[in-house]
């Protein structure tokens, strides 16, 4: 009997904080799987997935990139994904279609701000994942510690499968408990020799291979049963267990390495194929048509289920990102897009290395691959065969919460700067663009200073358009602190002909965990259902603009206690405008609160500079709540309003002699001072 080839397919991505490896990591593996010949680096702007020039110039990653390769008679479709939390979008959009993950951590600092932000994006949707802890080489390295910071931050549970040989700038190998054989990487070598097990490592790998035999027993009914019949575990049971482990999210294994010196990328690679999922292995994808759910099965011979993750445009066309889930498509094929509702054409299809592409005539469920031709799918379209439709949720899309006024330079380039922000926007759903209605200036939002930034440049450099850019500002909410009760409001409306009636009582009261939430309380059919569910339209259009400052209302519950209707001039519109109106009145007569984005920071600084930097965010309102040594450097954790971070970077540099570095990652809304104007 044929084995479904789909079982040696592997959908993963590269998860980590900003600098912990993930591009290196990802750069060893092409490397060691024979994808590339040539080991690039980060630092010399000559990587494969940060192929952007403005990638190479900041040494960061700004984009998701898919690349493909092969080890052991698997392919691998591998996304390196961005570490910056204002391009945590990217991220959201990959994990929404990724079968696994690597997760990366830095030896040294251990779980990261971002490491843990990615870390929950992945808990979400369920994506299970490995751990590889980075940078062994470098000085104050130590895998226990990660480990044990991993158990306490993430709280999974962490199983190292590797026993580190040497320490420091000494690291050149690990011991694989499994085998408990020993991998050594001589200098300049890239593959590993495979040895005894050190004298030196013998007793403490042994220890722990029994530890690492009773969690995995703890935690799996088979390995349970051998392990009280045998006292020990096989190295079959051993890995299947820690497989089911791993796919049921029960626990983590953990192995460790040196990227940047080609050491642990091997067994890095094996774990990949042993531990995660294939596309069978996974549930069947739910969809829903028609107000029904459906499940699709990872089967080429099911109708096609479709969900594009990502639009880019390119010097040579329009590429959209594609996830199969089931079905097969070809070259010219027609497919339907369930959102727009409308009918595409498949010009090519092509197998992704980050900027190259190689061309395919099909490609079956399980697939990540790239198509040409396509001119109205965006990320989140569901594409299906045109006789089974279907509708895939689409991946989330967060508020944006820092923006910009752009304008261009020569009067000229205004249409054309229109035509750039449209697909910037298509290709980032997380920007944002929209007109002020009171100075008429084009208003530019994203996650971020960075991102708004790269935006920008990318304004200039791609579209060759110069642009005037104003200063940054940031998102702010308007919320209830203290809500009315019976709240009249009466919509008539009489200009000939059939008129409008329509009368509301509205209590309006806050909620703390944001959000909205509309109930009715209307008895004895006073509203019919039809009008409450109108009325309901009409606070949520109420919700765009509050009364402090026209920005959007979040965390109130508005309940619809009582009402009345007019036998001729009562109708859903009506109704949904004395929603709107009434609700707008009502917040009116309420006490609101202006609410501003703030973000938690992590400061790694000397510590001979902890004394100005406290000072310094104690200046801009931050509050700090907790600070630690790490690696002989001081890490200072605070709770600070976003719009206080402008140019914060340049700041630190400077009270620290250029030895400083931060991170921010939000953590909602908090109210802004009393005597704050309102923007």
């Amino acid at each position: 009997m044929r084995s479904n080839p789909l079982t040696t397919v592997r959908n993963l991505g590269v998860l980590a904080h900003v600098d912990a490896g993930k591009t290196t990591v990802t750069e060893r593996i092409l490397y060691t799987t024979g994808t590339t010949h040539k080991r690039g680096e980060v630092h010399d702007g000559t990587t494969v997935t940060d192929f952007d020039p403005q990638e190479r110039d900041r040494g960061i990653t700004i984009f998701a990139a898919a690349v493909s390769c092969s080890w052991d008679g698997h392919r691998l479709n591998l996304i390196d994904t961005p570490g910056h939390v204002d391009f945590a979008d990217e991220v959201e959009r990959s994990l929404r279609v990724l079968d696994g993950a690597v997760a990366v951590f830095d030896a040294v600092a251990g779980v990261e701000p971002q490491s843990e932000s990615v870390w929950r994006q992945a808990d979400r949707h369920g994506v299970p994942r490995i751990a590889f802890v980075n940078k062994m080489d470098r000085a104050g390295a130590d895998l226990d510690t990660a480990v044990a910071s991993i158990r306490e931050r993430l709280h999974p549970v962490p199983l190292a499968v590797q026993v580190p040989i040497g320490t420091e700038d000494g690291f050149r190998g690990v011991v694989d408990l499994l085998r408990m054989r020993a991998l050594v990487w001589a200098d300049g070598a890239d593959a590993a020799e495979d040895r005894p097990v050190p004298d030196a490592l013998r007793e403490e790998a042994a220890h722990r291979r029994r530890a690492l035999e009773e969690a995995v027993a703890e935690r799996h009914p088979a390995a349970l049963e051998e392990f009280c019949d045998r006292e020990t575990l096989s190295a079959g049971t051993l890995a299947a267990a820690l497989r089911d482990l791993t796919r049921d999210g029960e626990a983590v294994v953990v192995l460790c390495g040196s990227a940047y010196r080609n050491r642990g990328i091997e067994p890095l690679l094996d774990a990949v194929v042993a531990y995660l999922p294939s596309p069978v292995d996974v549930p069947p994808v739910r969809g829903t048509h028609d107000g029904t759910e459906q499940e699709r099965a990872t089967d080429p011979a099911a109708p096609l289920a479709a969900l594009a993750f990502k639009v880019n445009a390119t010097p040579t066309g329009r590429l959209t990102y594609l996830r199969l889930y089931s079905g097969t498509i070809g070259k010219g094929d027609t497919v339907w897009d369930a959102g727009t509702r409308r009918t595409e054409r498949i010009g090519r299809i092509l197998r992704v290395r980050a900027d190259r592409h190689d061309p395919l005539d099909r490609a079956a469920a399980g697939d990540i691959v790239a198509v040409v031709g396509l001119k109205s799918a965006r990320a989140g379209s569901t594409l299906c065969a045109p006789d089974a439709p279907l509708v895939l949720e689409p991946p989330g899309v967060a508020d944006p919460v820092v923006h910009v006024a752009v304008e261009a330079r020569r009067s000229t380039d205004t249409d054309r700067l229109a035509t750039a922000l449209a697909r910037l926007t298509e290709e980032d759903p997380s920007l944002a663009v929209r007109t002020d209605p009171e100075t008429g200036q084009t208003v530019l939002s994203g996650m971020g200073e960075l991102h708004l930034e790269v935006a920008v440049e990318r304004l200039r450099g791609e579209h060759g358009i110069e642009v005037a850019v104003g200063r940054p500002g940031v998102a702010y909410r308007e919320t209830v602190g203290t809500g009315v009760s019976g709240f009249v409001y009466r919509h008539v409306r009489q200009d000939g002909g059939a008129g409008q009636f329509a009368h509301v009582v509205l209590d309006v009261e806050p909620r703390g965990e944001g959000g909205f939430v509309f109930r009715s309380a209307v008895v004895g059919g006073r509203v019919p259902q039809e009008y409450v569910r109108a009325v309901e339209a009409g606070c949520r259009d109420a919700l765009a603009e509050g009364p402090l400052g026209g920005h959007p209302v979040t965390g109130l519950r508005v309940t619809l206690t009582d009402g009345h209707t007019h036998v001729k001039d009562s109708s859903d519109t009506a109704f949904r405008t004395a929603g709107r109106l009434g609700l707008r009145d009502a917040l009116r007569a309420s006490a609101m609160v202006l609410l501003e984005p703030v973000v938690e920071v992590t400061v790694t600084v000397p510590e001979d500079a902890v004394g100005g930097v406290l000072g310094d965010l104690s200046a801009r309102r931050g509050r700090v709540t907790g600070s630690d040594t790490r690696g002989g450097a001081a890490v200072v954790t605070a709770t600070v309003p976003l719009a206080e971070l402008f140019g914060y970077a340049t700041r630190l540099r400077g009270r620290t002699q250029g030895r400083g570095t931060f991170t921010a990652r939000p953590t909602g809304y908090a109210p802004a001072p009393a005597a704050r104007p309102v923007p």
